[in-house]
């Protein structure tokens, strides 16, 4: 996660940080979708491609491993040729969901 300069943001203003956290965690054109796709059940990496059609395969891969990093989603690879992973939401991760859900509703009245 990128460091962000305590400069920006005088001390007055800590209250701020914890959005600025989240707003960092789920920077990314398509994290909000990924996540509430993973909501449903646990996916395969073509699943979600296919699901978001318009990603490329290395702009998912970037999206994916940044919600791992951040505690987000479980990476599950099975020991098999070819080799098979899933997806699925860690409770962090599904702790976001009612957020998103509220989102979803806000922008319903744009």
């Amino acid at each position: 996660m990128a460091k962000m300069c305590e400069c920006l943001f005088p001390k007055k203003q800590e209250e701020v940080w914890p959005l600025i956290v989240t707003q960092n965690v789920l920077t990314g054109r398509w994290k909000l979708a990924i996540l509430w796709f993973l909501n449903r059940e646990t996916r395969r990496f073509s699943e979600i491609k296919s699901f978001l059609n318009d990603i490329s395969q290395g702009s998912l891969t970037k999206q994916l491993r940044e919600m791992e990093d951040h505690a987000l989603i479980l990476r599950f690879v099975y020991p098999e040729v070819p080799p098979r992973v899933e997806y699925s939401l860690t409770s962090r991760g599904r702790s976001l969901i009612p957020i998103i859900e509220l989102m979803a509703e806000w922008g319903k009245l744009s």
